[in-house]
């Protein structure tokens, strides 16, 4: 009965990422895969908003994205995208990001939709993010250390200040 106990306490703690990222979302923003959204940025018909923090956009980001951040993000600072719009919105994982997909969508952007998996899954499926200076760069700011275990080893460099 002890080993039976002991099993269950190291199996909750061995979580898949996708079982992480299911715990995480409230469902209230469509996901929208990173392959889906890289074929999207190839035929430049979305708009790409990262809801990270400046610092972690600095470090790096999806190409073509716009910075909008989570903390102090406020609906003006889009405006100037039209409501009937494709909107992406990302962050690490995704959790943030649905947060500032739901605001978009009670503004009344009619096609708001959240990456599954956030920037960490964008950089897994092996895809480019790019630096300050538009660069493509390697480095992928991971939150911290205890997050930064969902980029997987050899996808990308991991920065944690």
């Amino acid at each position: 009965m002890l080993f039976s106990f002991l099993q269950s306490l190291v199996a909750c703690g061995q979580q898949s990422y996708d079982q992480k990222l299911q715990s995480l979302y409230s469902n209230t923003v469509p996901l929208v895969k990173p392959h889906q959204v890289k074929e999207k940025l190839i035929n430049k018909d979305v708009v790409i908003l990262d809801t990270r923090s400046a610092r972690e956009f600095t470090v790096s980001h999806l190409p073509n994205a716009k910075f909008v951040g989570y903390d102090h993000f406020d609906i003006s600072q889009v405006k100037d995208i039209p409501k009937d719009k494709e909107v992406v919105v990302y962050c690490s994982v995704g959790y943030r990001s649905e947060k500032i997909g739901e605001k978009l969508k009670k503004a009344g952007y009619e096609n708001v939709s959240n990456m599954y998996g956030g920037i960490f899954q964008w950089k897994n499926q092996g895809f480019d993010v790019v630096n300050q200076e538009g660069e493509v760069t390697d480095s992928v700011h991971t939150y911290n250390k205890r997050w930064g275990k969902w980029l997987e080893e050899g996808k990308g460099i991991k920065v944690y200040e």
